[in-house]
């Protein structure tokens, strides 16, 4: 009986034997066998500028101090070139409102230049002409350049985000023609907008300004602005600032970071603020 358990537990010691490799892999095998296969990083192609602008690269400009001056230099000039458009648009609307008033006929000129003003600026032409005036004298007005670098800055994060160096958009401004800027990448299934894209900073400018001036959703800050000029005030971005709650989902949240770049960066924003217009 003993002779034969020794004969059965030698030939299960002899079975387990041979399958010990197959049941414990040795660990130089388990490493061998991971090392076969290593992980292959495909190449990140870079997005090529979508204009030809030679663009400052504002992420290679580590100290803060420099980084801030050489941005908003970079934007202030398009802002002024846009705000004095604007001036001379409003300075020929305030001429005719004082004719009209003094019941003067306008000139063809000023007629052609009103008809312009008034489809650019979605003003309807089906009004009287005092009315039409008054509605484009609310909307025809500068925006500080103050309120309009500091808004650059926010929504660029200095000049570095992916839409600022591939489109020259500074302000999150969107599209919604298939092809008209850049899609983004956190982009919901089932949404069409793009973020528009510009040749110049000159036309991103340009396209904020007409936006703040004509979209519904910023009547606030035009009747803001427009009671400052009535009570011969200056155009305080912080006081404008308030009426920029629609242009972010945070609301409140948003006004009060846009309040406080005002307030840090008071160093590099002179003048901060414009001189009044003469009011109707």
């Amino acid at each position: 009986m003993l002779r034969k358990l020794l004969l059965i537990s030698t030939v299960v010691a002899f079975i387990f034997l041979l399958a010990w490799p197959f049941i414990f892999k040795p660990q130089y095998l388990k490493e061998e066998t991971v090392a076969v296969k290593p992980e292959v990083k495909k190449p990140v192609t870079p997005e090529k500028p979508l204009h030809n602008v030679a663009l400052p690269n504002f992420a290679d400009i580590k100290d803060i101090k420099q980084k801030k001056l050489a941005f908003f230099s970079f934007i202030r000039p398009a802002v002024e070139i846009q705000n004095d458009q604007i001036r001379k648009e409003r300075t020929l609307l305030l001429k005719m409102l004082e004719q009209v008033s003094l019941e003067e006929i306008l000139s063809d000129e000023q007629y052609s230049a009103l008809e312009l003003l008034a489809t650019r600026y979605r003003v309807s032409q089906k009004d009287s002409l005092m009315q039409q005036l008054n509605a484009l004298i609310a909307k025809v007005d500068e925006i500080p350049t103050a309120l309009v670098l500091v808004q650059a800055a926010n929504e660029s994060a200095w000049g570095t985000s992916r839409f600022a160096r591939i489109g020259l958009n500074f302000f999150g401004i969107w599209c919604y023609q298939k092809g008209c800027g850049m899609v983004p990448r956190s982009r919901n299934s089932g949404a069409n907008h793009e973020v528009e894209a510009f040749q110049s900073v000159d036309d991103a400018v340009k396209r904020y300004l007409h936006n703040i001036n004509t979209n519904n959703a910023y009547q606030v800050f035009r009747t803001i602005r427009q009671q400052l000029r009535e009570q011969e005030q200056p155009l305080i971005p912080e006081i404008l600032a308030t009426g920029l709650l629609p242009y972010s989902e945070r609301g409140s949240d948003y006004v009060m970071e846009i309040s406080d770049m005002l307030r840090h960066n008071r160093q590099y924003l002179t003048p901060i603020t414009t001189i009044p217009a003469t009011s109707p």
